[in-house]
């Protein structure tokens, strides 16, 4: 059997995810790092998932936990990804990928090194393509979105969401209060503005905009004030909930690109 390139992706978040589905789809061979906890918004299309239910889908990609490096491979043999629980993504002395992509999101480098693999790859404001890394994806929405930078950084963060269908900060939902997160409703329910989505304590979380709850943090997790807890899409297509989106895919083709421009060739055979 041919050998497939490997990818290491650090976070399972849904950027992150959209760069794993493009990569797997072109036939490299991915394994995700994410930490033992992770909070997710856009739980239905994050392969970090895994973490708290062994196994995560999306459009026909699964994407299996594991904490053995071993076990990667026998996953990715069997035409999924590994998502292994290893915050300090420390399994990639074992697993020496082609490439590391940064994908943790948290707007700041949180550790990663441009020593860490033949080519390092980060998506967002935080890094230096050249100094902390060789390449960014900007990540903010509009002309630049996607592109790959092989020298300086990408846009700084802003703070605000880019806007959908018109509606910018007032389709996040954010927590009004420290403690624990129970959601009212589900991912892919249509939403009035007013409407309690969720209470934090004693808390309750109204929807600011009419619309589809496009993500929600999982019920149980504790949550401070201020944190993004959940998304309404005032485009109200149910079926966006649960596909990739536009801007990850974008992100995804970023990394595609990056790897084939350093000659990080994906499998060249097939195997079937």
């Amino acid at each position: 059997m041919p050998q497939q390139t490997l990818i290491l992706i650090r976070g399972a978040g849904d950027l992150a995810s959209g760069v794993a589905a493009r990569l797997h789809r072109s036939r490299y061979a991915v394994a995700m790092t994410e930490v033992a906890q992770p909070l997710m918004v856009r739980r239905a299309v994050c392969f970090g998932e895994a973490v708290y239910d062994e196994e995560a889908w999306i459009e026909g990609i699964g994407a299996r936990r594991t904490t053995s490096v071993l076990e990667a491979h026998a996953i990715i043999r069997d035409g999924m990804i590994p998502v292994l629980v290893d915050p300090g993504a420390q399994c990639r002395a074992e697993l020496a990928p082609a490439a590391i992509v940064d994908g943790i999101m948290a707007k700041r480098n949180t550790g990663t090194t441009i020593h860490d693999a033949p080519l390092v790859v980060a998506l967002g404001p935080g890094y230096t393509a050249g100094a902390d890394c060789h390449c960014v994806i900007e990540t903010l929405r509009g002309h630049w979105l996607g592109r790959p930078i092989w020298e300086g950084s990408a846009a700084p963060d802003t703070g605000e969401p880019g806007e959908i269908a018109g509606q910018g900060i007032a389709r996040l939902l954010r927590s009004p209060a420290d403690g624990v997160f129970e959601a009212q409703v589900e991912i892919g329910d249509r939403v009035e503005a007013g409407q309690i989505l969720a209470t934090i304590g004693d808390v309750p979380l109204r929807a600011q905009i009419d619309g589809v709850v496009r993500g929600l943090m999982r019920s149980g997790l504790r949550v401070w004030r201020g944190v993004k807890v959940g998304d309404v899409d005032p485009r109200a297509e149910r079926t966006h909930c649960f596909t990739l989106s536009d801007k990850s895919l974008a992100i995804g083709g970023g990394v595609l690109e990056a790897l084939l421009s350093r000659g990080v060739l994906p499998l060249s055979e097939p195997t079937g």
